[in-house]
């Protein structure tokens, strides 16, 4: 279960796959041709590199615009949405300088949000300039990562970018922006239940170090991601942003909590949705 030549090995080829897809990943960017389904094929590569089986339940909502929303445990989240979700993250300024994800974070046009309430209102248009792109966005709006056990408050604030109805490209009238609750769940180890003692190999938050938390991760044995997609919704349904942000909030809470007890249905076949 537990075996550093296999971590040194998959370190390794999470380097040269990285380096393979860099100028491809590139040029397509700059034609604006198929470039998220490319980003995605490049996170399930990563996902099976590094060993993460993402359990898929439900499906990503086909409205546009759309804002993804989910809890947070890990630096690991990254490759686990982005191989079952087509779209673009936004995070915390501070990701762009993670080893190794910064860069791959900067090429994939991350939405990096600086926490100066100057660079906010800049990071909330860019925003909503994506979302008219027909880009789905996923958001963590825990503001942090948390042990896995638990989700946070979810920060009412990162829900104003859907407060106006957003034009998208070619249209000739504004359309509600669609939010979808996501739960993410670190559940097994080489098919055996991930407990409280095993979670710290995922999950990673307060004075954790990346690096050796990484390595030791990579060392670790196949990991199990149960990613549910809860129903979607539009705020225009909810009497303010704050009853939006709990409703968010009580859904992955509850599908977390499903999730670490076993009591989830059968999944689908992980794979993103264009």
């Amino acid at each position: 279960m537990y075996s550093y030549v296999s971590a040194v090995v998959r370190l390794i080829l999470f380097v040269l796959w990285t380096l393979i897809m860099i100028a491809p990943y590139a040029v397509l960017m700059a034609a604006r041709w198929r470039y998220r389904e490319v980003g995605a094929f490049f996170w399930r590569v990563v996902a099976r590199i590094v060993r993460l089986r993402p359990r898929v339940h439900g499906a990503l909502a086909g409205a546009r615009p759309l804002l993804v929303v989910s809890n947070h445990v890990s630096y690991l989240d990254i490759v686990v949405l982005g191989s079952v979700i087509p779209g673009v993250f936004v995070a915390k300024a501070e990701v762009g300088d993670w080893p190794g994800f910064g860069f791959i974070t900067r090429l994939a046009r991350t939405i990096l949000i600086n926490r100066r309430r100057s660079a906010t209102g800049e990071a909330l248009k860019e925003i909503r300039e994506r979302l008219a792109e027909g880009e789905p966005l996923i958001l963590f709006p825990e503001g942090t990562s948390d042990d896995g056990n638990r989700v946070y408050p979810f920060k009412s604030a990162l829900f104003s970018v859907v407060e106006q109805p957003v034009t998208l490209n070619g249209a000739s009238a504004a359309t509600p922006v669609t939010v979808q609750p996501v739960s993410i769940a670190y559940t097994l180890v080489d098919g055996l239940p991930v407990g409280r003692a095993w979670r710290p190999f995922f999950a990673w938050y307060g004075a954790m170090d990346m690096a050796p938390h990484l390595f030791q991760m990579l060392a670790f044995g196949t990991g199990t991601v149960d990613v549910i997609f809860h129903e979607p919704v539009r705020f225009d349904a909810f009497p303010s942003r704050k009853a939006l942000s709990a409703h968010c909030h009580a859904t992955v809470k509850a599908g977390v909590a499903q999730a670490l007890s076993g009591r989830l249905a059968p999944s689908q076949p992980a794979a993103a949705t264009p």
